[in-house]
C-alpha cells in the first residue's frame, strides 16, 4: 500500500487524476528560486516557452540570457557567470543539452566544479512526434558518468520545483532531467524531497521484489504494484530521483529485503539507472535484477502513449518483469542449496 507518511497523491489511481508536466514545476520552481536568491540567474538556447524558463524572463527579465541556438555557448557562457558567483540555470532539450554540448558541460563546468545547473528538457521517447532526434534516452549516462555532477530526474510537477530549489544552494554542477507530456501527480507539496534520497513509496506484506524508479514511470510502477497485489505478489516501490549521487543505505537494505529488484526508466538501460543500480548491487549485495527502459535502440515517432507501450514501459511490462526476476531468484536459490 500506499505510504501515508510521505503525503502522497492519495488520488492519483483515479480516472481524471491530476496530470502536469515536470517542466512546468521546474518553471515554478525557478520563479520561487529567483525570488529567494537574487544571484539566481537564466540562461536559454531559444526554448523559452518549450522548457518553461520563460517564466523567469517574465519576471526578471534582467537576469535572462537568450543565447540562441548556441549551446556550446550556453554552456561556457554559465560556467563564467558562476565563477563569478551567480548560480546560472540553463535549460534546453536534453538532446541539445548535453547532447550537443557535452565537452563544455565537461570542461568549462564540471572540470572547474562550478555550480551551473543544467536542465535538459522533452527527454524520453514520450516526446512524442518529435521522433528519435529530440528523444534523449543517453542523456543520464553522459551526466552520471561525469566527475562533480548530480543528476536528477523528478517524478512528476512537484517533485520537479523541489529539485530547482534544492540544487540552488548545493554548490555543485547539477543536471535535472524533465519531460514534455502531462504526467500523474504522484506527490503533494508536502512529500519531502532531499538530494541522495530515495523514497519508500509503496510497500506490500512479505514483498518479493523492489521496483526502483525513476522520472514519470514512478506511476506506471506504482500501478503495476496494484495489479500486482491483486494476484498475491508483494513489492516494495522506491522513488529514486537522485541517480547520482545514489542513496545506498535505502537502495541496498531494499535488495537486501526482497532479494530482486526490477529497475524502471525512461532511457536506455545501458549505463542509466539501471546500471547505476547494478554496480552498486554487484559491489554491495548482488541480486537478480531486470530492467525497464529502452533496450538499445534510438526513439521513434508517435504518440506519447503508444510509444511507452511500443517500447514495452508500461505497468504490464513491469508486471512481467517482476514474475521473471522472482522465477530467476527461485532457480537462484534451488542451484543455491
Amino acid at each position: 500500500m500506499l505510504n501515508k507518511s510521505l503525503h502522497l497523491n492519495e488520488k492519483m489511481f483515479e480516472d481524471g487524476a491530476e496530470q502536469k508536466p515536470t517542466r512546468h514545476g521546474f518553471g515554478e520552481g525557478l520563479v520561487e528560486a529567483g525570488r529567494i536568491n537574487e544571484r539566481v540567474v537564466a540562461l536559454c538556447a531559444d526554448l523559452t516557452e518549450s522548457t518553461r524558463i520563460i517564466d523567469f524572463k517574465k519576471e526578471f527579465p534582467n537576469r535572462f540570457i537568450e543565447v540562441g541556438v548556441a549551446e556550446q555557448a550556453l554552456a561556457t557562457i554559465a560556467s563564467g557567470m558562476a565563477s563569478y558567483g551567480k548560480i546560472p540555470f540553463i535549460a534546453s532539450y536534453a538532446a541539445f543539452s548535453p547532447g550537443r554540448n557535452w565537452e563544455q558541460i565537461r570542461t568549462t563546468i564540471a572540470l572547474n566544479d562550478v555550480a551551473v545547473k543544467i536542465v535538459g528538457a522533452h527527454a524520453g521517447v514520450s516526446v512524442g512526434p518529435d521522433g528519435g532526434t529530440h528523444q534523449a534516452l543517453e542523456d543520464i549516462a553522459l551526466m552520471r558518468a561525469m566527475p562533480n555532477m548530480v543528476v536528477i530526474y523528478p517524478s512528476d510537477f512537484y517533485e520537479a520545483r523541489k529539485a530547482t530549489l534544492a540544487v540552488v544552494d548545493n554548490g555543485k554542477p547539477s543536471y535535472i532531467r524533465l519531460a514534455r507530456e502531462a504526467t500523474t501527480v504522484i506527490t503533494t507539496e508536502k512529500t519531502p524531497f532531499e538530494i541522495g534520497k530515495a523514497y519508500i513509496y509503496w510497500e506490500s506484506k512479505n514483498p518479493q521484489v523492489a521496483i526502483i524508479a525513476s522520472g514519470p514511470l514512478l506511476y506506471e510502477a506504482l500501478v503495476a504494484a496494484r495489479q500486482l497485489d491483486e494476484i498475491g505478489v508483494g513489492v516494495v516501490v522506491v522513488n529514486n530521483p537522485t541517480i547520482k549521487p545514489l542513496d545506498q543505505q535505502t537502495l541496498v537494505d531494499v535488495a537486501r529485503m526482497c532479494k530482486a529488484v526490477v529497475s524502471v526508466e525512461e532511457h536506455q538501460v545501458n549505463a542509466g539507472l539501471g546500471g547505476a543500480l547494478a554496480e552498486l548491487f554487484a559491489k554491495n549485495y548482488p541480486v537478480p535484477m531486470e530492467f525497464i527502459g529502452v533496450q538499445d535502440r534510438f526513439g521513434e515517432s508517435g504518440n506519447p502513449d503508444e510509444l511507452l507501450g511500443h517500447f514495452r514501459l508500461k505497468s504490464k511490462d513491469i508486471v512481467e518483469s517482476v514474475k521473471k526476476v522472482i522465477a530467476r531468484k527461485a532457480a537462484a536459490g534451488e542451484s543455491s542449496s
